[in-house]
């Protein structure tokens, strides 16, 4: 076992082989495993001290709630990188913040905003550091090529290129076997920054091959606090944080909808309108989706101002690489996991109604209360969070699980 710059442990039966290798059911569980200890906090390798660098400069500002992914990148940066990086944590954790920090602070050589390099690559401008993002529902294996082109040219203006590639976890089969050469051994002077919500059964062998790095759900209180500082009032930021589930990016988003109260007292107080009937099962459904549209509208307003600015820029500079269709095809994603993401949360809210009764019930022992009705229901209702994840018709979802629910007291009709 051979350890990365990062602390993290690499297995040395993992490194090596090409993309065509069968692995056996022996290397296929210690690939999980591996993949599993990464997820731990990592520890020092043994008889390396670690290092003192002080206070993050000012080029980690926008890395939110993630003190040891930091740590690891700065120890990074000291030491000299390798090859390629794996960030894994949910989405809205900061993680491609990190990757513009991380590539910044590399190619700056320092940890301020003013640095020419520096300033470029936060602001997703520098020649040398490419942000590849999906175009459709994966990463398919026609941009896995274009990936593995990118990464063969020799770099614009300095010694090192890097590519930033989002949402790695949702690479098609046929694009990680076409990548998995070039990331196990890309040219001397490109880096991979990959970032995933998490690491599917058919990337473990790609993982294995990067150092590894995890971000986590950001609480509650460090998102308010973060909506604070960018001019959010507090009873809003509060709100936000605490419906946006550990997402910084959907906070910023709930923090700009005037109605995000409006639909959490909806979802709240479906359980009491429930009576086991069909009909006001599908009222219900029918109403919490039409809340559910309505609050696209700001980020609705967010992707038209972005249209007019790029608009007014082809028409100074042309459209030949001004990537509008990237930018089309990444609000049509944003609207989609908007979308989602609210379901999500409204369901996660109808949870709380009967957990929190469950929970009162059981203090003070009211009998009223059916206890086990309640936790089935929570347990239904997390069945249901996990089926949205199958891209199933939500309305017909929302609507029978509606009315398969017990009442507010977990009592069934």
């Amino acid at each position: 076992m051979t350890d990365m710059p990062n602390g993290v442990p690499q297995h040395d039966d993992q490194v090596g082989g090409g993309p065509d290798d069968e692995m056996t059911d022996e290397q296929l569980e210690a690939a999980i495993a591996a993949d599993e200890a990464a997820a731990r906090d990592a520890a020092p390798a043994p008889g390396r001290a670690p290092l003192d660098l002080g206070d993050p400069g000012p080029v980690w500002d926008d890395v939110v709630g993630q003190k040891q992914a930091i740590e690891h990148l700065r120890a990074a940066v000291a030491r000299g990188p390798v090859h390629a990086y794996l960030f894994v944590g949910p989405s809205g954790s900061t993680k491609i913040e990190a990757a513009r920090s991380f590539a910044a602070s590399l190619m700056s050589g320092g940890e301020t905003r003013d640095h020419r390099d520096a300033r470029l690559i936060l602001a997703g401008e520098h020649p040398d550091v490419r942000e590849v993002q999906r175009v459709g529902a994966s990463i398919s294996a026609e941009q896995a090529k274009e990936v593995v082109r990118l990464s063969s040219l020799a770099p614009s203006e300095g010694a090192r290129k890097v590519l930033i590639l989002d949402e790695f976890h949702l690479l098609s089969p046929n694009g990680a076997a076409l990548m998995l050469k070039t990331i196990e051994e890309p040219p001397d002077s490109t880096m991979f920054i990959i970032l995933a919500d998490f690491v599917p059964h058919d990337l473990i062998t790609i993982s294995s091959r990067c150092a590894r790095i995890d971000f986590r759900s950001i609480g509650a209180d460090v998102i308010a606090a973060r909506l604070l500082t960018e001019g959010i009032d507090p009873a809003g930021a509060m709100v936000a944080s605490k419906a946006a589930l550990g997402n910084l990016d959907r906070a910023r988003v709930l923090a700009t909808d005037p109605a995000l109260a409006e639909r959490r007292k909806a979802f709240l107080e479906a359980p009491g309108q429930l009576d086991g009937s069909g009909a006001v099962a599908m009222r219900l459904a029918a109403e919490l989706l039409a809340l559910i549209d309505a609050a696209a509208e700001p980020l609705a307003a967010r992707h038209a101002a972005e249209v007019v600015a790029l608009d007014a820029r082809i028409k100074e500079h042309g459209e030949r690489g001004s990537g509008k269709k990237q930018l089309e095809e990444r609000h049509k994603r944003e609207l989609r996991r908007h979308r989602t993401d609210e379901l999500r949360s409204g369901l996660a809210t109808l949870a709380s109604t009967y957990r929190d009764q469950a929970i009162s019930a059981a203090k003070s022992g009211n009998a009223r209360i059916d206890t086990a009705g309640c936790a089935a229901a929570v347990a239904q209702i997390h069945q249901a969070l996990e089926s949205f994840e199958r891209n199933p018709n939500e309305k017909l979802l929302l609507e029978s699980l509606l009315w398969s629910l017990p009442d507010a007291s977990g009592v069934t009709a």
